[in-house]
Parts: C-alpha cells; sequence; structure tokens
C-alpha cells in the first residue's frame, strides 16, 4: 500500500478515521524556513468539520502538535512529523453496518485486495484522511510563498449552480480569499453561494447529497517545472488531485473544452511586454508540453456527491455474501466540495514544492 507521495518534497501520511490520531510525515523540506504550528493550523481550520451547517457535525479541531523538525523556529531539513489526534470519533453507528458495502465506498476494493478492514467511519480510505494532506501541503504552501508562488481554489459549481468567477481579482489575492472564505461554500459569487448552501441544505433535509467542480489558480509559477516526456508538471498535477478522496474527473485550462475547438481556437498566441514573453490568454492553463510556461496555472477537479447517505440503498452482506438494504446513520458531509477547497490546495502545492526543488528554482537550503 502506497501512503508516501512526491520525489524530493515528499510527505507520508498514516492514520484511520476512527483511530487514535493521524499524521503526516515530511520529507526533503529545505533547512532555515520559517514555520511553526500557526502555519499548518490556519489551514486545517479551514478544513475541518462541524463548523457550518453545510459540513458534517462531527467536530474535530485538528490540533497539530509538530514533533520533529523544526528548531527554534526554522526547519532542520530532516523530517517534520506533524500529530493530529481524533477527539470527537463516534463509531456506533458502524457496528450494525459493518459487513454490509456501502455504495460509492472503498470497501468492496478493499476487502478484495487486503482482506482486513477498519469499518470504522472509512478507516484508512475516510476524508478524514485528507487533514494530513493539508498538513504537509500548509509547509509546501509556506515554501512556495517564500518563492512568490501563491495557490487559491473556490468552488466553482456546487448542485448545478456555477459560480460568476469573473469578477475576481487575483491579482489582490488576499482580498479574493476574504471574499472565497466568507460564505459557507467558499464561493467567490456571493449570489451562487447562497444558491449553493440552500441546494446543500435541501439535499442534506432529504437525506442526500451533492457534488460540485472546484478551480484551482497557482499564481507566480516560473517557467520550465515539469518534464516534456514524463514526470510532465500536468501529469503529476492530475495525479495529485486524482488521489483526493471524491475527485473524479481533472482539467487543466480549457480542458474538454478544447476538444470543441479548432486549433486556430485553442492555441494561445504569444506576445511581449516590457521584455517579457507572455499568452494574451491562457487556454492551456499555465502548462505547454508538460512544462509551466509562465502564466497562471488554471486547474479544476470534479468531486462526486458524498457516497454515504441516509437514503436506503440496495447493496450486499459481504459476509454472508446475500444481498441487502442498506441505511447510513452516521455523521457525513451532505456536500464535501467547500472542506476539499483546501485540500486541493494542499495537493498542488506539495507538487509545485516537489517539482521547484527538482528543478533548482528552490534550493535545498534556505539562507
Amino acid at each position: 500500500m502506497s501512503n508516501t507521495f512526491g520525489t524530493i518534497f515528499r510527505i507520508t501520511t498514516w492514520g484511520e478515521s476512527h483511530g487514535k490520531a493521524i499524521g503526516c510525515i515530511v520529507d526533503g523540506c529545505p533547512s532555515g524556513l520559517e514555520l511553526d504550528e500557526r502555519d499548518i493550523q490556519k489551514e486545517l481550520d479551514r478544513r475541518s468539520p462541524g463548523k457550518s451547517p453545510v459540513t458534517t457535525e462531527r467536530k474535530e479541531a485538528d490540533r497539530v502538535d509538530i514533533l520533529s523538525g523544526v528548531f527554534q523556529g526554522k526547519t532542520l531539513g530532516t523530517p517534520i512529523s506533524l500529530l493530529i489526534r481524533n477527539v470527537n470519533a463516534d463509531s456506533s453507528k458502524y457496528e450494525a453496518i459493518k459487513d454490509l458495502l456501502r455504495p460509492g465506498q472503498a470497501e468492496y476494493a478493499w476487502r478484495e485486495k487486503f482482506g482486513p478492514i477498519d469499518w470504522r467511519g472509512g478507516g484508512r480510505a475516510s476524508g478524514r484522511e485528507t487533514a494530513t494532506r493539508v498538513a504537509g501541503g500548509a509547509v509546501a504552501e509556506k515554501l512556495l510563498n517564500k518563492f512568490g508562488i501563491e495557490i487559491i481554489a473556490y468552488s466553482k459549481e456546487i448542485a448545478g449552480i456555477t459560480a460568476d468567477v469573473s469578477g475576481i481579482n487575483l491579482s489582490d489575492i488576499k482580498r479574493a480569499r476574504a471574499i472565497i472564505e466568507s460564505n459557507n461554500v467558499r464561493s467567490p459569487d456571493l449570489e451562487a453561494a447562497g444558491e449553493m448552501e440552500h441546494a446543500i441544505l435541501a439535499a442534506k433535509k432529504e437525506k442526500d447529497s451533492v457534488g460540485g467542480i472546484i478551480e484551482a489558480v497557482a499564481l507566480g509559477v516560473p517557467t520550465g517545472l515539469g518534464e516534456p516526456v514524463f514526470n510532465k508538471l500536468s501529469a503529476d498535477l492530475a495525479r495529485a488531485v486524482m488521489s483526493i478522496p471524491g475527485v473524479k474527473g481533472v482539467e487543466i485550462g480549457d480542458g474538454f473544452e478544447l476538444a470543441r475547438m479548432r486549433g486556430s481556437e485553442s492555441n494561445d498566441p504569444f506576445a511581449i511586454k516590457k521584455g517579457k514573453i507572455f499568452t494574451p490568454t491562457n487556454k492551456a492553463g499555465g502548462i505547454l508540453g508538460g512544462m509551466s510556461n509562465g502564466m497562471p496555472l488554471v486547474i479544476r477537479a470534479a468531486v462526486k456527491p458524498t457516497a454515504s447517505i441516509g437514503i436506503k440503498q440496495k447493496t450486499v452482506d459481504y459476509k454472508k455474501k446475500k444481498e441487502a438494504e442498506i441505511e447510513v446513520t452516521g455523521r457525513h458531509d451532505p456536500c464535501i466540495v467547500p472542506r476539499a477547497v483546501p485540500v486541493i490546495e494542499a495537493m498542488i502545492a506539495l507538487v509545485l514544492a516537489d517539482h521547484a526543488l527538482v528543478s533548482g528554482h528552490i534550493p535545498r537550503r534556505l539562507l
């Protein structure tokens, strides 16, 4: 089972949803980076559950402890161990359905591949695991910010309701993030945000769930990250985002819309301004031939509706090998899109930090 991601800047995550704790080991972070728990906690707070009507009722503070790799406020270049304790797990709702295969969940494939399974809340396959990615990604983001690279993501669509993002001024990323974080669904379009929240709550009332699309933009990415054949930046970004539970599709730039265009429409023309080459349009999403071209990276992820729902569904009793019905009654998000926003930012940060170290754009030691 693979639990490690990255080449130079690597994370290894561990822990189960209802275990004593979850955690992340960050390896390959350059020495000399200023870092403390507050840098990580602010990102974990964005992902943590139980903070609004559109999220699960499970309340986890997700307090992080840095156990190693940092001394006197700076990284040492040694492994950074991050610990997050589980304090509000309730396994009682899962006891009665532990042998029933939950539709849309990983349980069947997990049982067939590994045999033993932690049936409490999804175990290792639970979305709870993404807190560790956010913790590791926060370290990567702190490193990238030092070199002028910033990442921002938001809910572009939920339950078929699409946000108008034309008004986002990403040159003022602080203000843009404030608008996104001002509502429960993390949408930059406040009118659409209200409609999205209403749709989520309506699904929740009906014991159902909804999905959506998250859009992320990375600014300040230097030209030349990634390789032209294998180890393409686009391929690694797609792999990273697709590894997030619930993500079923990834687009870069205009993505699938490019398939409906002619070359004369899809190509981004080159121009020059004050001696700097750029493309006035960005249909390629900041990547050409697998390498960054200096334009903003634009990535979209399709997130499916939460699999655990209260509506009765047909399934199979895995132990008895007979058909059955299941009604999931635990605490679950009616829509995971808002809480997945910081997770996608974290995974993009991990990829960019890794590629920046591989290419030499970021040194192994910070002065």
